[in-house]
């Protein structure tokens, strides 16, 4: 794999494609020249995080390369590459697939593979295509649909106004997410492939990132390396809240220019504060979500992987309802569409119940994919989660980082930790504060204040089937 200027980003994130697109990218899919130099006017401020940037006439750019020529090569190759791979004969994958690099060059005037277009020359790049297609064939995604749900309408870029610096694009019927990767995110990714592999073939319920391909494009003399993964967040539902929690509290609380963000991204120690009974679901899915997070865990706990988050934006279907009828239509599902989340296990709900197909006992589709959860007031929520940054090897800088926070700080609550012990963490912070059953004898009210309330046995007769009726009431399955 060709080598990459600039630092390792922080691994894979999904983003939030509740927030607008940016409209500073070209959506109409418009063809741009793929520019290896943007001009720059005198005294121009360039607002540049990393490798992202905007030029002259306000349009994003990835390595000096617009984002509409970008976003039409990567839908050019993706197509040539999908389609030439359908004449392979399918077969077992073999450890050679993943080492696989097949690259085809796209000249602006077309040749007798390519098709003519209006960007400048580039050359594409499929890393370990017959492995990708096992995956992608495993998650029930057919090659028609994969290419349809990401060529036949122009990409949609998300605004990300994180640090690290990469492009994200969502297709335009909502299943997939496409992301800018630094040079060592990908070779790390290559390296893990055997690995996941075998992971995904004993279970696929996981709430790890599921990978569908990595791709390179070469333009300008760059190298922009692109991975195309699940969507976790739909947009056609509105979120009320965003947390990324790692189960650590050193530094853990959302910035003030954060929470300024119509969506802002809030934390460890934010959640303990906002919702400190933390989040209930019923002993079943509780069980299951638990399972899913220790099995997940000790995956990457095997690849000495750390620093990983569980990213989770919360519906409020009570709030919901209560909101005007007007602004709620802003995030209905379009029903011209083909149905959102096509692929199997790729929903929150399906992550941590593998056997919910399709017209099985658990129909995801009810509850838009997301687990349905109470808070402490026993509003109906429903909980859209997956770990994400799982691409963060506990190399030498990393116990570098660890030692020195150590000395100024408590270890045990900072962030950045040996592997094992940032698993331990993670799962415990997950299982015992976060998400708890839903408890059998008190009411919503009594658990809420139950630091308050009087022992059980003073309580009378009356006071306990009041209890009861109220508890039963709250806790009736979702509407249909």
């Amino acid at each position: 794999m060709a080598s990459a200027s600039g630092p390792s980003a922080a691994g894979f994130s999904s983003m939030d494609p509740g927030v607008p697109s940016c409209t500073s990218s070209s959506a109409s899919g418009n063809k741009r020249a793929m520019a290896s130099e943007v001009p720059y006017a005198p005294g121009m401020s360039i607002k540049k995080i990393g490798h992202r940037g905007v030029d002259s006439s306000g349009e994003t750019t990835y390595k000096k390369t617009t984002s509409s020529a970008l976003k039409g090569a990567i839908q050019l190759g993706i197509t040539h590459t999908v389609g030439s791979l359908s004449t392979k004969p399918e077969r077992d994958v073999l450890m050679q697939d993943f080492y696989v690099v097949e690259s085809i060059f796209f000249p602006s005037e077309g040749s007798n593979l390519t098709p003519a277009h209006h960007y400048n020359d580039f050359r594409f790049k499929t890393y370990a295509p017959v492995a990708f297609r096992y995956f992608r064939e495993l998650f029930g995604i057919r090659p028609d649909d994969y290419l349809y749900s990401l060529c036949s309408e122009p990409l949609i870029e998300l605004c990300n106004s994180g640090a690290s610096g990469s492009l994200f694009y969502v297709s335009s019927d909502d299943e997939f997410i496409i992301k800018t990767v630094q040079h060592k995110e990908a070779e790390f990714l290559q390296k893990l492939l055997p690995g996941y592999y075998m992971n995904l073939n004993q279970n696929p319920r996981t709430l790890l990132p599921k990978f569908y391909g990595l791709y390179c494009v070469q333009a300008g003399g760059k190298n922009i390396r692109i991975v195309v993964m699940n969507n976790l967040l739909p947009r056609s539902v509105k979120m009320h809240i965003k947390y990324d929690l790692k189960g650590s509290t050193y530094k853990r609380r959302a910035s003030q220019k954060e929470r300024e963000k119509p969506l802002p991204t809030l934390k460890d120690l934010d959640f303990l504060q906002d919702i400190p009974d933390g989040l209930f679901l019923d002993a079943d899915m509780y069980n299951a979500l638990c399972k899913t997070l220790q099995r997940d865990c000790l995956v990457l706990q095997s690849f000495k992987i750390m620093d990983y988050s569980l990213l989770m934006s919360i519906h409020n279907i009570d709030h919901a309802q209560r909101e005007p009828s007007g602004h709620e239509t802003l995030y209905s599902i379009d029903t011209r569409k083909p149905a959102p989340q096509k692929a199997l296990y790729s929903t929150a709900m399906e992550s941590i119940q593998g056997e919910a197909r399709r017209g099985g006992t658990m129909e995801t589709e009810d509850h838009m994919g997301g687990i349905p959860a109470r808070n402490s007031k026993g509003e109906r929520l429903l909980l859209y989660i997956g770990i994400i940054d799982i691409l963060q090897s506990y190399r030498f800088v990393k116990k570098l980082e660890h030692s020195w926070k150590a000395l100024v700080h408590d270890g045990d609550t900072v962030s950045v930790h040996r592997p094992g012990f940032y698993a331990e963490r993670f799962q415990r912070f997950m299982c015992n504060t976060v998400f708890k059953k839903i408890p059998l004898q008190p009411s919503w009210k009594s658990l809420k204040l139950k630091s308050q309330s009087s022992p059980i046995e003073q309580k009378t007769s009356e006071d306990l089937e009041q209890d009861s009726v109220s508890l039963i009431s709250r806790c009736q399955p979702l509407p249909q």
